[in-house]
């Protein structure tokens, strides 16, 4: 195995930090270490580069701060994830719908297109909602409530 001889460059070294940065599992990384620099490595030393958990305790300043401006971005910007985006959703279901209905099952194809219309926003139901003038809320209406005094029949309190 002469993969496990080759070293661990700065290269894959950050590869490994954004990818637990991004909350990979040490296992998906230790496999696209793997497939892309042809190193092996165990899931126990992917983790040693997360100063999250406390196998990264030790971690150096210079991988500490990648991880945590890594960590910080994957966090506030999902634009870089295309499942984020509703195009991407609707283009996997239809996708998904075609070769279910290639296939016969139909179930799923109905239940596909009742979740493609879920998320354009619930347009394969009939459910209306009713709003005031101009679309404001409707007014508040008081409940009607009717107060009975009941008769002493001679008890006591």
């Amino acid at each position: 195995m002469a993969a496990k001889n080759k070293q661990m460059t700065d290269e894959v070294k950050a590869f490994v930090v954004q990818a637990l940065a991004s909350f990979d599992t040490p296992s998906q990384i230790v496999e696209a270490v793997k497939q892309e620099y042809g190193i092996a490595m165990t899931p126990q030393a992917a983790q040693t580069y997360d100063p999250t958990k406390y196998a990264g305790r030790n971690l150096s300043p210079k991988w500490r701060t990648m991880f945590d401006k890594a960590r910080k971005a994957f966090i506030e910007d999902s634009s870089s994830i295309p499942i984020a985006h509703r195009s991407t959703r609707l283009r996997t279901l239809q996708r998904m719908a075609a070769k279910a209905e290639a296939k016969g099952n139909y179930p799923l194809v109905a239940a596909l297109n009742k979740q493609a219309a879920e998320e354009m926003g619930n347009s394969y139901t009939n459910r209306r909602e009713l709003t005031g003038k101009d679309g404001k809320d409707l007014p508040a209406v008081a409940p009607a409530v009717a107060i009975f005094a009941l008769p002493d029949n001679g008890r006591d309190a």
